[in-house]
């Protein structure tokens, strides 16, 4: 494989980087553009995630570029200890704007792991600096299947079983886990969705009461989750009772947005479909739109007071935090989201997509079910839709998939985002499917199409081995 470097001279060695597969490269990009990346044997691709669900306005947007390239003229950076900058006040400005005030403050870092490590730092500090100080508040609920960063701190909390196996030895041990709210696999054929969110919450109530309830900091949860399940949200009700556990007991209520915030799901905020302010919310993907390194977390005014009436600090910082460049970035990213009413097209387009999907894949033999919110939808694979068994680890279809795309003839691929471990970690397939929020009718028509297509093409792959 070749490519040509920034001098001009074509690059024929191997690799010098650590790529996550040292047995095999992967395909080198060496362009975008709107929707579509090329690579350097001249394939392109329509890029139907946005990587992974990160390029919401599509790639090599001018406006962006400019912003990006205005900034790094003006202040290319500021150490956030002794000063601040106005890229990072305009964006944190657009920021809280866009809560409408539910939230009182953000903090700005290069990546959702950073961020959900500030937040667990967040929620300890929190309780350090009540009136009544509450030391013995260590522990952390949160849920099975779920994925909230690649840190120490931010793998332990979440759930992705492959993720943490090698890493179990050295995880924190003040964490447990309750079911997730995945009404596909776990709500009962005759349980309505009020039975099954009651369900829910005891398990919850009884987490709390079983590690003892003075000691629990917060309950995380993703509104969406994203990569470790394929996109399902959670029943109507759920988070609602699940901040009422937290009031309960006096903990807070933490959303991990990264993934399925920042308009997503249909609504600026996921947490906006139910109404259910969290106390921190982390952000991330959509926040800079690929354009530079940027995650962050909202924080509520219950915690920002608590913090103003104590030491009046946050006792945590990086030294890329509200990095000037990326904040200039993800503020004009913001800025042509609003502007362009993008926010209400991930909303329709979403119905259009949905809709779509199960009317073209509804039916296949293989399509356990479909599932989403806005332009954020997932596909689960099973051998028996009846019985909703999943295939065998060894066939990897949501990688398959995922290959199957890349490959279609000419210039008609597709990249889809694979997983697996759907149904309890181990075990089952999905893909996800996350375009630009700037998509149009005919551009989900092309997705859709292309997605049946290396879906077919997959399963035509396995069939003798299906026999």
């Amino acid at each position: 494989m070749s490519t040509v470097t920034s001098s001009g001279a074509a690059d024929t060695g191997p690799s010098a980087v650590l790529h996550r597969d040292l047995k095999q490269e992967p395909f080198r990009i060496v362009s975008s553009s709107g929707f579509y990346i090329q690579f350097d044997d001249g394939r392109k691709i329509l890029d139907a995630t946005g990587g992974a669900a990160v390029s919401c306005i599509g790639h090599g947007d001018q406006r962006v570029i400019d912003a990006i390239t205005a900034q790094a003229k003006t202040l290319d950076y500021c150490h956030s200890m002794f000063y601040s900058c106005p890229s990072a006040e305009d964006l944190c400005q657009q920021l809280i704007r866009s809560t409408n005030g539910q939230m009182a403050k953000a903090f700005i870092v290069c990546s959702g792991s950073e961020a959900m490590e500030a937040a667990m730092k967040l929620c300890r500090q929190y309780f350090l600096e009540l009136p009544t100080p509450e030391p013995n508040r260590t522990h952390f609920i949160a849920r099975r299947e779920s994925y909230h960063g690649t840190t120490l701190g931010a793998l332990s909390v979440g759930c992705h079983v492959g993720r943490r196996a090698v890493y179990e030895p050295i995880l924190m041990q003040n964490i447990s886990h309750v079911s997730p709210c995945n009404a596909y696999r776990n709500k009962l054929d005759d349980e309505s969705t009020a039975e099954y969110v009651s369900r829910l919450a005891k398990e919850l109530d009884d987490e709390f009461q079983r590690v003892g309830p003075q000691i629990v900091c917060a309950f995380i949860a993703e509104p969406v989750v994203g990569a470790a399940l394929g996109c399902v949200p959670a029943v109507e009700g759920y988070f609602k009772a699940m901040k009422s556990v937290c009031d309960k007991y006096g903990a807070l209520l933490v959303l991990d947005e990264v993934m399925c915030g920042i308009g997503r799901t249909g609504t600026m905020h996921a947490w906006e479909f139910e109404g259910v302010v969290p106390d921190i919310q982390t952000i991330g993907k959509g926040l800079g739109g690929g354009y530079a390194p940027i995650a962050g977390l909202l924080a509520g005014h219950r915690v920002i007071k608590t913090l103003e009436n104590g030491s009046g600090r946050f006792s945590h910082g990086q030294t890329y935090q509200a990095h000037p460049i990326s904040c200039a970035a993800a503020a004009e990213v913001q800025r042509i989201i609003q502007k362009e009413d993008l926010v209400h097209n991930a909303s329709f387009m979403g119905k259009y997509l949905g809709s779509l999907l199960k009317e073209k894949l509804g039916h296949h033999r293989y399509v356990g079910d479909i599932r989403g919110r806005g332009l954020f939808w997932g596909i689960e694979f099973v051998k028996d839709k009846s019985s909703k068994a999943p295939f065998d680890p060894k066939l990897d279809i949501g990688m398959l998939v995922h290959q199957k795309g890349l490959g279609l003839s000419g210039n008609s691929g597709i990249l889809l985002y694979p997983g697996n471990g759907t149904v309890d970690g181990k075990v089952g397939d999905h893909i996800l499917i996350a375009p630009p929020y700037n998509v149009t009718m005919v551009d989900i028509d092309l997705i859709v199409d292309l997605t049946v297509m290396a879906i077919e093409a997959a399963f035509e792959d396995v069939a003798d081995r299906l026999a």
